[in-house]
């Protein structure tokens, strides 16, 4: 009776990492963690400016303003509830 089983068990179970599939998942988890290693973060993209609320940039967003040019001649953009108000000229 030991040899008329009809279930047959395979001595090597297959590892789950085995299948091409899951071998191209892991593969591409791997680049695209790579890959985010190597992009700046959002505040760190552009060079700081003005005691570091403003930021270095080409042009301002439509929420900011520019209180004077950085050393590389771009815009030093701050968001307009931070910029100083005008000063007043003296009367001499």
């Amino acid at each position: 009776m030991l040899g008329s089983s009809s279930l047959v068990f395979s001595p090597v179970a297959p590892a789950p990492l085995q299948s091409p599939v899951a071998m191209t998942q892991l593969l591409l988890l791997f680049v695209a963690f790579l890959v985010l290693g190597h992009v700046p973060s959002g505040r760190s993209e552009f060079k700081r400016c003005w005691k570091g609320y403003g930021a270095c940039r080409p042009y301002c967003t439509k929420y900011e303003t520019y209180m004077h040019l950085c050393p590389d001649a771009s815009l030093c953009c701050i968001p307009y509830g931070l910029k100083p108000p005008a000063s007043k000229p003296e009367n001499v």
